[in-house]
């Protein structure tokens, strides 16, 4: 009987939108905790390693000369941000990155669709691709300077090889792995081709091609140094050599803290804009 009324209870409560809203605070509390808890744990491992190398360097232990404290780079950071240099080379960096990555994607998705979903298109494009995959980044570079010059075309164009082949080959290898069954039942349903797509291949190909994204940014990341070496005058890149030239540790190291916080926001900013589309999945992760 005890059972049977708490039920009804908490049916009672459902079943009003205050009660609802009672029983659903304290999980959305839960939830809340819990990714307050994640981000502090992930900030532990950085946090950690910044407080005992600042505390091995102020107790005499290490000079700090080539690898400088935590408190002398966020002083030059601070610097390079009171001058507003930081943000004029943090922008140019963003705006170099984001081109590269509409570019490099939009052609990354299209190839790959289309090399997925034809064996014919498959053969014909995929082996040339893969050759040019295989070419190190700085080897484009001065053929890029020969066609589009030193400045932003080539810069762009750069970042764009970089982003296309993760993002190619994710998106041809999720469309190749579509369970061959789920395919199978969607013609016992006579579905058109057009919903066979929209109802099954795309939901079956988006958790895949959001990992090809993901890549794809981060390795735009990665190329946009080796663009910023091409006779930048701005950008995070630039702002590495010039701390290489000029002897400056402590700038060099700022760059790259620069670096590693944007490209983890945009990571972040990405995921938060792709999560919709992948909502509807029912993983381990989900239900923790």
């Amino acid at each position: 009987m005890t059972g049977q009324a708490s039920g009804r209870a908490a049916g009672d409560a459902w079943s009003s939108p205050e009660g609802a809203a009672a029983l659903a605070a304290p999980h959305s509390a839960e939830k809340r905790r819990a990714v307050d808890l994640r981000v502090l744990l992930g900030l532990f491992l950085p946090v950690a390693i910044a407080l005992i190398w600042e505390g091995i360097v102020s107790i005499g232990w290490a000079q700090g000369r080539l690898v400088p404290p935590p408190s002398r780079i966020v002083a030059t950071l601070w610097g390079l941000s009171e001058t507003g240099e930081l943000w004029t080379h943090v922008w140019a960096t963003l705006w170099r990155v984001a081109a590269g990555f509409a570019i490099g994607a939009a052609a990354g998705i299209v190839l790959g669709a289309l090399s997925g979903a034809s064996d014919t298109i498959r053969r014909l494009l995929d082996p040339t691709l893969q050759a040019l995959r295989a070419i190190p980044s700085i080897a484009w570079v001065p053929l890029f300077i020969l066609w589009l010059g030193i400045f932003e075309a080539s810069k762009v164009a750069l970042i764009a090889v970089g982003v296309f082949f993760p993002v190619y080959l994710g998106i041809a290898g999720a469309i190749l792995s579509v369970d061959r069954k789920l395919v199978e039942v969607g013609r016992v349903f006579r579905l058109s081709r057009f919903k066979l797509a929209r109802r099954i291949l795309l939901p079956a190909v988006l958790p895949e091609a959001v990992i090809a994204l993901r890549s794809g940014l981060g390795l735009g990341f990665m190329f946009v140094v080796a663009a910023e070496f091409m006779g930048a005058s701005e950008g995070l890149g630039y702002l590495l050599v010039d701390g290489q030239q000029m002897g400056k540790p402590d700038q060099i190291l700022a760059a790259i803290i620069a670096f590693a916080l944007l490209g983890k926001l945009a990571d972040s900013l990405l995921m938060l804009g792709t999560k919709p589309l992948v909502r509807w999945q029912d993983t381990v992760r989900e239900r923790l």
